[in-house]
């Protein structure tokens, strides 16, 4: 992701991979420290789900939190 810097604007959204076609979510508009810290509040199952969105970038929370 390239734009991780604490005040970047992202979409927090989770991916529902169950639904019919992989529903998405919003969770959540604002920034990477706002965004990151909603995701982390998350059961573990929502969690495997949830991925930021930057204007240039996508990266599933799960791989900047083992990053």
């Amino acid at each position: 992701m390239r734009s991780t810097y604490s005040e970047a604007t992202v979409r927090l959204y989770h991916l529902d991979h169950e639904a019919e076609g992989g529903a998405a979510e919003t969770l959540m508009y604002g920034t990477f420290a706002e965004a990151m810290a909603m995701a982390s509040q998350q059961p573990e199952h929502v969690q495997a789900g949830l991925f930021l969105a930057t204007d240039n970038d996508v990266v599933a929370y799960l791989d900047l939190v083992e990053s």
